[in-house]
């Protein structure tokens, strides 16, 4: 889900639809004249997509034989994806390369909390879910608080019941599903201290993401871009040994290489060289 600006600078999205789908060569086609308009293209993609979607696009980067397509898989739900994606599109309006910026996500996850209200956790199994659980989720009326990132966490509603939240001034952006949303609004957001408070609509994947329609999403982010400018550009940047871009981070997004590990000299030659001195 691609979802509206968060400012006026704010880039607009390129939605893949049914990417694994359509014949090989549309879409081969769109990416090459997505490549061709923007010189680089990051694709950010869940986890949870159906393998024929990851497939697909690791085809169309082969096929290309191309170094200018990052794929970007953040273990996050649909709403927090939807987030981060936004959040990379604020930061392509700025004097940030391709490699940073692609880079940039991986930094970025870390400072997104994203979970949900269910009324069920019967069928939830992206979240550790006790026996206990499984068993009061059958009783009427029940609901689960679940925090799914940065750490699995689940509570079962009561008046007092809470969930770990982030330790910094965030937004909360909230997805109704086919739940009442009191909780989440009036118990979770002042217990996270939450600056503000916006809605949305519900991503199409989170009720199967989820195991549930009988749900509220939420995530917790950074809305500012000078503050996701400056988480940015204040980590230290090196240069891919293979392709020559600027990346954050010790592997390179666009072809996935490593810094090369300069093996050690053997201890024969290290006594000899001491020897010798």
């Amino acid at each position: 889900m691609a979802l509206p600006p968060q400012d006026e600078r704010t880039l607009p999205a390129v939605v893949l639809r049914d990417v694994e789908r359509r014949p090989l060569e549309q879409a081969l086609a769109e990416m090459q004249a997505l490549v061709e308009h923007h010189g680089h293209v990051i694709v950010v993609c869940s986890p949870a997509a159906p393998t024929a979607v990851q497939r697909r696009l690791h085809t169309l980067r082969s096929l290309m034989e191309s170094d200018r397509i990052a794929l970007f898989r953040p273990d996050l739900p649909p709403l927090g994806l939807a987030v981060l994606a936004r959040q990379l599109r604020q930061l392509a309006s700025c004097d940030i390369s391709p490699g940073v910026l692609a880079s940039a996500g991986r930094l970025l996850v870390h400072y997104i909390h994203a979970g949900a209200l269910l009324g069920s956790v019967a069928r939830l199994d992206r979240v550790p879910v006790g026996l206990k659980s499984h068993a009061k989720s059958w009783m009427p009326g029940s609901q689960f608080g679940v925090l799914a990132h940065p750490e699995p966490h689940l509570v079962r509603i009561t008046p007092e019941a809470g969930l770990p939240g982030p330790e910094f001034g965030t937004w909360m952006l909230l997805a109704k599903g086919q739940l009442p949303s009191d909780w989440v609004t009036a118990t979770l957001a002042p217990s996270w201290k939450v600056q503000g408070l916006r809605e949305t609509q519900l991503p199409a994947e989170s009720p199967d993401w989820w195991g549930t329609g009988k749900l509220v999403e939420f995530c917790s982010y950074l809305p500012d871009l000078s503050v996701l400018y400056q988480l940015v550009t204040s980590v230290r940047r090196s240069q891919c040994h293979w392709c020559g871009i600027d990346v954050i981070g010790d592997r390179c997004v666009f072809c996935s290489a490593t810094p090369p590990v300069h093996d050690s000299p053997p201890r024969k030659q290290l006594e000899n060289r001491t020897a010798v001195g």
